[in-house]
């Protein structure tokens, strides 16, 4: 026959103390207070990344309108968004503005969380290759940087 044991719990050994408590609290904040900047930078170069990616999505969209329309098109940065010009000559300074899926009224495609987007233009032709290459900056306002490479053969990289 086994006997069950039984043990006598007072009030003062149930739980924690108020001192490890504060002990543990103490040494969480403490953690936080190191991780938060590493977290910060994390997060400020992702949402660089994803700017970038984006960027080069729009910029890939221009080359896919020309194949498709069997024309030039150009992409261009308007202040901090991009437009295309359908129909564009090799340097990018005529041609109309195309509206469509994506674009406000005025043909412009945004970069989404405030970022800036600077260089360019970018002329694709018929065939998709780039007649006029070039680099696209996505830049955050909180610091950092990005580059979306149109090479000549119409590849687009971001770096």
């Amino acid at each position: 026959m086994v006997h069950r044991r039984t043990t006598d719990v007072t009030r003062h050994e149930a739980g924690f103390s108020l001192t490890e408590l504060i002990v543990v609290v103490g040494m969480i904040g403490i953690l936080s207070v190191l991780a938060a900047p590493q977290f910060m930078s994390y997060w400020r170069t992702s949402a660089t990344a994803a700017a970038a990616s984006e960027l080069a999505t729009v910029v890939s969209r221009a080359r896919q309108l020309a194949i498709a329309g069997n024309q030039n098109y150009c992409a261009e940065v308007s202040g901090t968004s991009v437009r295309y010009r359908q129909g564009s000559n090799p340097t990018c300074t005529a041609g109309n503005i195309w509206t469509g899926t994506g674009t406000d009224n005025n043909g412009l495609v945004s970069i989404s969380n405030n970022m800036s987007v600077s260089g360019g233009p970018v002329v694709f032709t018929s065939l998709g290759a780039a007649t006029l290459a070039g680099t696209f900056t996505v830049t955050n306002p909180n610091g950092g940087t990005r580059n979306v490479v149109v090479a000549a053969s119409g590849r687009v990289t971001v770096q």
